[in-house]
C-alpha cells in the first residue's frame, strides 16, 4: 500500500485516487493534478485491491474521494474487475481510466462495467484533468482517438454474425449441425434453392469458402455448442 499524496485542499476541490502500479506514472499523475484547478490528489494505489483499501480509508478519515483515476493492466485486481468492484462498494464514486491500451473490447468492457471516461496514457494532461471534473459532473468524457473509433465502428457495415439476418443465422445453425440443403429446406419449409441461395450468402458475408469453416463460426460465436455437431454435409 502506497501512501496518502498532498493534505486536503480547498473544499469543494474534487478529491482523487491515482490507481496505477507503474510508481513513476502515479507520482507524475499526482504532480500535474495538485497543479490543476479545483483538483485534490487524496491517495495513491498500486492495483484494485489497493485501492478499494484506499478508497475505505479515506472514507473513515472523512475525506472520500469523488473520482478514481485506473489502469486496466495491473496485477492482482485489474482495472475492468476493480471498477466493478469499486462502484459496487463506492456508488456515488466515478471512474475514469488511463490505459495505453485503446482496443474496443478493452473499452466496450471498461464501460460496461460502469467507467465514466477512457483515456490513453499519450493524453494531454489537461485532458486528464477535463475527464476527471466530467466524472464528477456525472459525464462520460473519452478520448478523442477512442471515440472516433467508436464511431467508425458505429457506422461502418456489420460483420461477422451481425451481418446475419434472423432467417440467415437459423439456417447458419442448422448448417452447423451437419444438414444439407434438402435436409434445411425440410426443416424450414422452404425449397432447396432457396436453401442453397441462403447458405451462398451466409459464406460470402462472413466471407468463407466451405460449409465446415461456417460450422466452425457458428460454434466459436456460440450459435451451437460443439456436441450438436457433426460431420457437415457438402
Amino acid at each position: 500500500m502506497t501512501g496518502t499524496a498532498a493534505q486536503p485542499g480547498p473544499a469543494g476541490d474534487i478529491g482523487v485516487l491515482v490507481v496505477d502500479d507503474h510508481a513513476v506514472v502515479r507520482r507524475g499523475l499526482s504532480a500535474y493534478l495538485e497543479s490543476a484547478d479545483g483538483i485534490e490528489v487524496l491517495a495513491e494505489a498500486v492495483d484494485g485491491k489497493d485501492a478499494l483499501d484506499q478508497l475505505q480509508r479515506l472514507v473513515a478519515e472523512g475525506r472520500p474521494a469523488q473520482v478514481v483515476l485506473m489502469d486496466v493492466l495491473m496485477p492482482r485486481m485489474d482495472g475492468i474487475t476493480a471498477i466493478r468492484a469499486v462502484l459496487a462498494a463506492h456508488p456515488h464514486v466515478r471512474v475514469v481510466v488511463l490505459t495505453s491500451f485503446g482496443e474496443l473490447e478493452r473499452v466496450h468492457a471498461a464501460l460496461e462495467a460502469g467507467a465514466s471516461g477512457y483515456l490513453l496514457k499519450d493524453a494531454d494532461p489537461d485532458e486528464v484533468a477535463a475527464a476527471i471534473r466530467s466524472a464528477d459532473r456525472g459525464e462520460v468524457h473519452l478520448d478523442p482517438t477512442v471515440a472516433g473509433r467508436l464511431t467508425r465502428r458505429l457506422v461502418s457495415p456489420p460483420t461477422g454474425l451481425a451481418a446475419l439476418t434472423a432467417r440467415e443465422r437459423s439456417i447458419l445453425a442448422l448448417v452447423a449441425r451437419g444438414m444439407s440443403n434438402h435436409q434445411i429446406a425440410a426443416e424450414l419449409y422452404i425449397s432447396e434453392r432457396t436453401a442453397r441461395t441462403h447458405v451462398s450468402h451466409i459464406l460470402a458475408k462472413l466471407q468463407l469458402t466451405s460449409r465446415t469453416q461456417a460450422a466452425l463460426v457458428a460454434i466459436r460465436e456460440g450459435l451451437v455448442s460443439p456436441p450438436d455437431t457433426y460431420g457437415g454435409a457438402t
